[in-house]
């Protein structure tokens, strides 16, 4: 899936250094000239050196301007409805209708967005990683508390050792007495959450493996982290910033469940079978 250039980059714009917030701004505002141009051309055009155009390439996740420029390519080529591909405003006054339809679009957008910052490659390390855990520890504040606590339950479910901590207290104390062969799971948006950050240096010195999932882009928690997983939510309005989000953090929550339980297929589903069993017969004698 080679598109997600400009995706990318508005993600990650705030996150950037400023001559590459420079060149990246340039790119935005000029894609189907930046397609055309060799980096020598955009660096001048842009206003900047060569290296710092490999820079921002680097900064993106990409091996280099080339692939830069076939994801912007490849973006320009898909972009042939602007506004079934842009964030909708959320209009509090407007019809229940129109709520209905700007909502589940943004959401869907959030999917679709996330699909071209998800790495194949690091999703498949992520799901290796959590299958081989002794332990794995869910580390979420506010919003992604909850991110973390559904992670948590659907684990369980299929026998799997795992807590979730959705404050700082609880977070240090787990991360302290983790393992080599234990794995942190530090979910925050914004990849800023300080009290998460400080979690994750515990757990760090233990030897554990740390995956992170945050928006895409350079910030504090991705880079800690052994495993980066990134999703993506451009909209503006701070009346919908924390709703499409987390259904694209839950979309890669469900990937990675998925892919463990299919590691050890049989064994899950007898694992589920069970539980199954036990809370029926729970409420039934409830």
């Amino acid at each position: 899936m080679l598109n997600g250039g400009l995706i990318g980059i508005k993600e990650a714009l705030e996150s950037l250094k400023p001559t590459e917030q420079k060149v990246a701004q340039y790119i935005l505002e000029n894609p189907e000239t930046v397609v055309n141009a060799s980096v020598q051309k955009l660096a001048e055009l842009a206003g900047v050196s060569e290296a710092t155009i490999v820079r921002l390439a680097r900064s993106l996740h990409l091996k280099g301007f080339q692939e830069l420029k076939l994801r912007i390519a490849a973006d320009l080529a898909k972009a042939t409805n602007p506004v079934s591909n842009s964030y909708q405003e959320i209009q509090i006054d407007g019809s229940v209708q129109d709520l209905i339809l700007s909502i589940s679009h943004n959401n869907t957008l959030s999917i679709q967005d996330t699909l071209t910052v998800l790495s194949p490659k690091d999703v498949e390390r992520a799901i290796d990683c959590l299958s081989k855990a002794k332990r794995v520890y869910f580390f979420g504040v506010g919003a992604s508390a909850v991110i973390a606590q559904d992670f948590k339950q659907k684990l369980s479910r299929i026998n799997r050792w795992c807590e979730a901590a959705p404050d700082f207290d609880s977070q240090a104390t787990l991360a302290a007495n983790m393992t080599e062969e234990d794995v942190a799971f530090g979910i925050s948006y914004s990849g800023q959450t300080e009290n998460m950050i400080q979690s994750l240096k515990i757990a760090k010195q233990t030897g554990a493996t740390i995956i992170s999932l945050t928006k895409f882009g350079s910030n504090p928690v991705a880079e800690m982290a052994d495993i980066c997983l990134f999703t993506s939510s451009l909209e503006q309005s701070i009346r919908s910033g924390a709703m499409a989000s987390r259904i694209a953090q839950l979309n890669v929550i469900d990937i990675l469940y998925v892919g463990i339980a299919s590691r050890t297929y049989e064994e899950s589903i007898q694992a589920l079978e069970k539980t199954r069993k036990a809370v029926s017969g729970s409420k039934r004698h409830g």
